[in-house]
């Protein structure tokens, strides 16, 4: 019976034993499929370190599967990856920057980016494929997208709402492929706020939309790159450029020998026409762009510094004529006035050297057979002691003033006093004389404290007081009031008559004398 109730006891306690075995399996699941992705990345030859996964030069053909989920930057460039598939970046909710350079990408499925961060995601680089057409559907999902990187594809067509919805977008960069044109018309300030450079250089482009392009945000307009293109030879394209370069813009400054043309379309007849503007002498060199028109009427410039200023107008005719008016009521045309004013066939004045007195509104009139058309500029000289340096600073010279008038009270408090041997005085005769002289020296010392200049004054019984005095911050010991001697500290510190040490107003007249030892009594 014993045996059979421990063989009972033992069969008790298995399912409690095997239940927890189970459950410990159950716990470690997630850690074995975690490990396993690990393992699989390891053995394709993926490296990670820390939040960085890079898996770059591999040979793969696809995303790999069971990604880390706290994947912050994915590098998948150089590798054989033809397409990505809907859900190809699931779980990845962390992913901020994607690489996916130098692939075979053709094809981007709808939903590809769907599960994944999404709007966290803000580098996308897709350059060095073989993509065609850039359609609407590959970027649905990622509104917080910064930075894309497009450049060196095989784009023939970049569809008219590709770039909706991504309102944060800052750089866009589709240069090296094959456009002829692009939708400029979707850009605009409400859509693409912060878009700053629009990189459409080394392309196909022949004829640009120049109404488009003039609609522009100003921001873009900046940051607009079309320099290596199969332009036409067009007034109006050369205008639009040589506002541009006129205006200092990044764009033209650093390409302006790789800004080409067609003369006639030909091939042959390529024109660096930036650097050789003469075939566009007789063009009428007038531009008007709403975006930059407010910042252009109102200037402002250093004294001495030359200034350009244009014309804007919208007429188109040939036979234009411009004349300028100055703030100065000088009427100035061709080819400008005496030196300091030139003018240019456009309508463009240029002042060599500004000066003070060309501040104001400079008029320019452009007139052709039917009508003529008014602008105007205003321009503000700065001079170089004018608006150049810091206005004077009272509160800091406030501030100083109370630094100091501190600095002197310390000093008188803390430094040691003159030590002047005692005066040789003569003995006064009566009480009442010697009661007059210490009033008297008392007055001169509460005066010589409230005064810039202390007055001429007794020290003794027919003596005067040098007036040449400094001045120094003193505390009253004591006041004079109607001819009497009224109690200051001393009553304060409750004591009952306010006495007059010896040698007091001999410390005072010390103190106030130039001389470094008091004066001596030479009369009896």
């Amino acid at each position: 019976m014993l045996h059979v109730d421990g063989h009972a006891g033992f069969l008790q306690e298995a399912p409690s034993w095997w239940s927890t075995a189970l459950l410990m399996v159950c716990l470690q699941l997630p850690c074995l499929s975690l490990v396993r992705a690990n393992s699989n990345l390891s053995q394709a030859g993926c490296l990670r370190a820390s939040d960085i996964l890079s898996c770059t030069a591999l040979g793969l053909n696809q995303v790999p599967l069971e990604l880390p989920v706290s994947t912050v930057t994915l590098d998948l460039s150089h590798n054989k990856i033809e397409e990505l598939k809907g859900g190809d970046f699931e779980g990845l909710l962390q992913l901020e920057t994607l690489r996916l350079a130098h692939n075979q990408l053709t094809t981007i499925q709808p939903w590809a980016f769907r599960n994944s961060s999404g709007a966290l995601l803000r580098h996308l680089d897709l350059s060095s494929n073989q993509l065609r057409v850039l359609e609407q559907h590959f970027f649905q999902e990622l509104s917080g997208l910064q930075e894309l990187l497009l450049f060196n594809n095989r784009m023939v067509r970049v569809e008219s709402s590709a770039l909706d919805g991504l309102r944060n977008l800052h750089k866009a960069y589709l240069s090296h492929n094959r456009l002829t044109d692009f939708p400029f018309f979707t850009i605009q300030k409400h859509s693409h706020p912060h878009l700053s450079m629009l990189d459409l250089s080394s392309n196909r482009l022949l004829k640009l939309p120049l109404e488009d392009i003039k609609n522009l945000p100003e921001l873009v307009q900046k940051g607009l790159y079309l320099h290596n293109n199969s332009l036409l030879c067009e007034c109006s394209m050369f205008t639009l450029m040589r506002f541009y370069e006129q205006r200092g813009f990044a764009s033209i400054k650093h390409f302006k020998e790789e800004y080409i043309c067609l003369i006639n379309g030909i091939q042959r007849g390529i024109l660096r026409f930036l650097l050789h503007s003469h075939y566009f002498d007789k063009c009428n060199m007038t531009v008007k762009i709403p975006a930059l028109m407010e910042q252009e009427s109102n200037v402002l410039v250093k004294e001495g510094a030359a200034l350009l200023l244009h014309c804007i107008t919208t007429l188109s005719s040939h036979s234009i004529s411009f004349f300028w008016v100055t703030p100065n009521s000088e009427y100035v045309a061709l080819p400008g006035n005496n030196g300091s004013l030139k003018m240019f066939p456009n309508g463009s004045l240029e002042i060599v050297a500004a000066r003070e007195r060309d501040s104001g509104i400079f008029l320019c009139v452009a007139q052709d057979r039917q009508q003529n058309e008014t602008w105007e500029v205003n321009v503000t000289v700065v001079g170089h002691h004018g608006e150049d340096h810091e206005p004077f600073n009272t509160g800091f010279t406030t501030l100083l003033g109370c630094v100091v008038s501190l600095v002197l009270v310390l000093m008188y408090l803390y430094l040691t006093p003159c030590r002047c041997p005692p005066c040789c005085r003569a003995r006064p005769t009566t009480t009442a004389t010697s009661s007059q002289a210490n009033e008297g020296g008392a007055g001169s010392a509460q005066s010589s404290i409230l005064t810039p200049t202390p007055p001429t004054s007794t020290e003794g019984p027919g003596r005067k007081v040098s007036n040449n005095k400094h001045v120094v911050f003193l505390e009253p010991i004591k006041e004079q009031q109607n001819g009497r001697l009224r109690a200051g500290l001393g009553l304060l510190l409750g004591t009952d008559q306010p006495r007059q040490r010896g040698g007091e107003t001999d410390s005072f007249m010390c103190v106030f004398s130039d001389n470094p030892c008091c004066h001596k009594d030479t009369t009896r």
